[in-house]
């Protein structure tokens, strides 16, 4: 009896975790299809039927024109991916497989590094780039989010390379690799269940990041989806079913790609931190 009592209790708490975790962005889908009307009563309507809306949709696309945020997005957050990722294999294979010195206060200083909170670093960012000439530029942006997703691609990438035989080393070196061919020709191949968490954490990051491309973007050109949804708040109304359909419309493939690859996540992450 005691263990069907702590299995049910056990049961009860995954499904309060699930729904716990659900539940707001189940509720800003129905709040995207709501009408103003339901969203401004004092009830809260749980269900987006009958009387359901299309309009958020449509003013998302057409009345807000959001459709440039999500081509900055990707392009800033898929530059910023690519090149964190050549870094970061660079940073992670001379930490786990060469005899280096002091590599491990380097790894250190990249775990310090990424524990700094972001408001304290926009003032010494934004003179740099404003010396630059690189504010409001896809350029900028995304380095800045190189130097975000960085540390935790590095790490990801670290625990992977670390837990490889060094005899996969050895036999490429015997074949006549140098170490770049053997890390793009070997390593990388044999890591790729931490390559990809790396990529697609990396991506996430850059993703939803607001606060460094609020600082550092000013026009409609070159600002990315978590400002644009920012944008919609006017002077003296909030457009909550227009900002919580923008909501949905971005959120929605990040969740498709984790389902996809959530296995290879929990893996990846994981696999580098207990492997030695």
């Amino acid at each position: 009896m005691n263990g069907g009592v702590r299995r049910l209790s056990f049961l009860i708490m995954i499904v309060a975790i699930v729904v716990w975790s659900l539940f707001p962005f189940l509720w800003q889908v129905i709040t995207s299809f709501e009408p103003d009307a339901d969203l401004a009563g004092s009830a809260p309507k749980w269900l987006p039927f009958p009387g359901g809306t299309l309009q958020h949709y449509r003013n998302v696309f057409v009345a807000k024109d959001f459709g440039p945020y999500i081509v900055n997005s990707v392009i800033v957050d898929v530059t910023a991916t690519v090149v964190a990722l050549v870094f970061a294999a660079l940073a992670a294979y001379s930490i786990a497989r060469l005899s280096l010195p002091g590599k491990g206060a380097v790894l250190g200083l990249v775990l310090v590094v990424s524990m700094f909170p972001q408001i304290s670093i926009v003032t010494p960012l934004y003179q740099i780039m404003q010396r630059l000439h690189l504010l409001d530029t896809y350029q900028g942006l995304s380095g800045v989010y190189i130097g975000l997703t960085l540390p935790l691609m590095v790490y990801i990438l670290w625990g992977h390379f670390r837990a490889i035989p060094v005899e996969i080393d050895e036999a490429a070196k015997i074949d006549g690799a140098g170490p770049l061919r053997s890390l793009w020709s070997v390593i990388i191949p044999v890591a790729l269940p931490g390559v990809v968490p790396a990529v697609l954490l990396g991506f996430i990051a850059s993703w939803n990041e607001l606060m460094l491309a609020l600082s550092f973007t000013t026009s409609p050109a070159h600002q990315t989806v978590p400002v644009g949804i920012a944008n919609f708040t006017g002077l003296y109304n909030i457009p909550w079913g227009d900002m919580a359909a923008a909501s949905v419309v971005v959120t929605v493939p990040l969740v498709v790609l984790v389902l996809i690859f959530q296995r290879r996540i929990v893996e990846g992450v994981t696999a580098g931190a207990v492997k030695a």
